[in-house]
């Protein structure tokens, strides 16, 4: 048994107004555009969205044919177009790998929006790290910055 203890800080500009891109996570049609897992593992099996204090986000992928990760989340504080604060746990196999607390900040800067993204993890026996952590948000904020320029 052991535990591995990270913080990942990551920032990214979008030329998009705090409140789009509060948006974009406030919104599970365009939320489902950038929040996912490599594009070769599709969402499988029932979903949850609640955006709110208190709500709960659940989703499930994997590679086709494979075992799935499961993603479960809960909305501690959220104040509109400024911060989203959420715990959540990602589990595989039936055994919890990691949980996270999150912190998105949104901050009006040169017309557009500097986000800082801080996710605190614990990770759990080997079975996850701050590194695989770290290239499954990183993408993710990419993908966020095509659908701000999609939308």
């Amino acid at each position: 048994m052991s535990i591995v203890h990270e913080t990942i800080v990551l920032e990214r500009r979008y030329g998009a107004t705090p409140q789009r891109v509060f948006g974009a996570f406030a919104d599970p049609a365009v939320k489902a555009q950038w929040f996912h897992g490599p594009e070769s593992w599709p969402t499988q099996g029932e979903s949850t969205f609640d955006f709110r204090e208190g709500g709960l986000e659940t989703s499930a992928s994997g590679p086709p044919g494979g075992d799935l990760c499961y993603y479960t989340a809960r909305y501690l504080d959220i104040v509109p177009d400024q911060r989203i604060i959420f715990c959540y746990e990602m589990s595989r196999f039936d055994r919890r790998m990691s949980v996270s607390v999150q912190t998105v900040e949104l901050f009006a800067e040169d017309g557009g929006t500097r986000l800082v993204l801080t996710d605190q993890g614990a990770y759990l026996d080997g079975l996850d790290d701050p590194q695989q952590r770290r290239s499954g948000i990183e993408p993710q904020l990419d993908q966020l910055a095509k659908a701000l320029t999609d939308g």
